[in-house]
């Protein structure tokens, strides 16, 4: 072993996601499932680029195209085809025959189903690997329920001698606690020279990578193991139990990241937050809260109960109550719910409301306006310090096309109207309750929809004869004819 071998040699990354994953029982590829924000694949991703890999190579088979679009957000990333040969030990050997051939660093073999483990755990174990001169070393776990996973045989001297899998093992074998993470560094010309020696021969019928392993130890080469801090991270994902178990081990992982940045989440149990979403000191976070995609919540804003966010961004000191909202911007100070919906194009200004009942779309909301209750908001610019009245629409659509509603600065409105856009109300404009507003407001104007109120006499015992509502009328009538009678006699 050389100083080189231990602080210089170049690393290279493969990542398997060319399996179908039929336990999934799903049309979607099993490394397209996502949790915590990511698709298994991007999660696994998202740690090797951090650990300054020369190349990094993917993988691909089942479902190519999709897998293939899933990593492109990945700089420097390539796919790699594998073809109809079947097995781990062959879609390495296609990824390492598209590595330059002058490459003879060390090769870093990840799956793209085991979606939690950390940069610090691989950087440690390409450290173990590189200063024991080993030419191979795995990443191990141990189970209280091991199977599915291969198990580690160790000679008597406790060095790894093999890895069997779960099919192809006996009693005994199955009976090891200690499991293969799938994880795996290797030197490559080693590598090179055992995926050449290796065949199907196997329960599977497949070119197994780890008769890699078996092979370099009957040849009497170096195989070392490092087993994981946390045998949680080594966890695969075959089945969609153990996609909800991980996923909430990734979500328990990231609560308390930001419960150590200095948020307060109050019901980690309860509360899930994305991978990809950001949260300021001095958040407060209440019960039954989603923090979805790549939302940021600024210092002091306090998010739910009962809300999800999903690419949203909420200021400093808002507060947002038993809300659903996407693709929205919640302004500094501004107050929404509960029981409000936003989507996407929704943009409340600094002290901004929106309370109970209120949908919000594709509209602008100026600083400290309100639209406190029960109304419908969209396709709308909206300027400061305006009162919606209750039960306020605007009418966007005219079944062709959408058109927009400006409200200018300072304008209050009466309850129950509406807004047939296109139409702008000026600057410090009022209007009546029930207005129905179908020209434009000049500024300063009252705006009203005046009819006089007309009462048809008798029309319910008329037209709605027998009903309860006609015999409730008739005794009133009825009434009111017996009281005008009295009267007349007291005169």
């Amino acid at each position: 072993m050389t100083e080189n071998h231990v602080t210089q040699s170049e690393l290279a990354i493969v990542i398997l996601a060319a399996g179908q994953g039929t336990r999934m029982r799903s049309k979607l590829p099993k490394v397209l499932h996502r949790i915590g924000g990511r698709p298994l694949v991007g999660h696994v991703l998202h740690t090797a680029q951090q650990l300054d890999a020369v190349v990094t190579r993917v993988v691909v088979r089942h479902e190519r195209d999709r897998v293939v679009e899933a990593i492109a957000d990945f700089p420097g990333v390539e796919p790699v085809d594998q073809d109809d040969i079947p097995g781990t030990g062959r879609a390495v050997q296609v990824a390492v025959e598209n590595l330059p051939d002058s490459f003879g660093g060390d090769v870093l073999v990840l799956s793209g189903d085991v979606p939690l483990l950390d940069a610090e755990t691989l950087a440690s174990l390409i450290e173990r690997h590189r200063s024991s001169g080993a030419e191979a070393t795995l990443l191990t776990a141990s189970l209280d329920d091991p199977s599915g996973y291969g198990r580690v045989i160790r000679d008597a001297d406790g060095a790894v001698a093999r890895i069997v899998e779960q099919k192809d093992a006996s009693d005994d074998e199955l009976a090891i606690a200690e499991i293969n993470a799938g994880v795996y560094v290797f030197r490559a010309p080693a590598l090179r020279a055992q995926l050449a020696r290796i065949g199907t021969a196997n329960a599977q019928g497949e070119m197994y990578l780890t008769d890699v392993v078996r092979l370099l130890r009957e040849e009497g080469a170096r195989v070392a193991a490092q087993t994981a801090p946390d045998a949680r991270i080594a966890l695969g994902v075959n089945d969609r139990v153990q996609l909800a178990e991980a996923a909430a081990i990734l979500n328990a992982r990231i609560v308390r990241r930001w419960q150590v940045e200095g948020a307060t989440i109050l019901d980690p149990a309860s509360t899930w937050i994305d991978d990809t979403a950001s949260l300021a000191p001095d958040v407060t976070v209440l019960p039954g809260t989603f923090i979805l995609g790549a939302t940021s919540v600024g210092e002091g804003a306090t998010i739910g109960p009962d809300t999800s966010l999903l690419d949203c961004e909420v200021g400093e000191g808002a507060t947002v109550r038993r809300t659903d909202a996407t693709l929205a911007v919640i302004g500094a100070g501004a107050t929404v719910g509960p029981f409000a919906f936003l989507r996407p194009g929704a943009e409340l200004a600094a002290d901004a409301k929106v309370g109970t009942f209120v949908e919000v779309k594709n509209s602008t909301i100026g600083e400290g306006s309100k639209v406190p209750h029960l109304s419908y908001v969209g396709d709308t610019t909206i300027g400061r310090g305006v009162n919606l009245g209750a039960g306020a629409i605007t009418a966007n659509y005219d079944d062709i096309a959408k058109h927009r509603t400006v409200i200018g600065d300072e304008v209050h409105t009466g309850s129950h109207n509406v807004f047939v856009a296109p139409v702008t109300l000026g600057d410090g404009a009022k209007t009546g309750a029930g207005a129905v507003i179908r020209k434009d407001v000049p500024a300063g104007a009252l705006a009203l929809s005046v009819a006089p109120q007309r009462n048809i006499a008798g029309w319910v015992e008329t037209n709605r004869a027998g009903t309860a509502a006609a015999e409730a009328a008739a005794r009133a009538r009825a009434a009111e004819k017996a009281a005008d009678g009295a009267h007349e006699e007291d005169h």
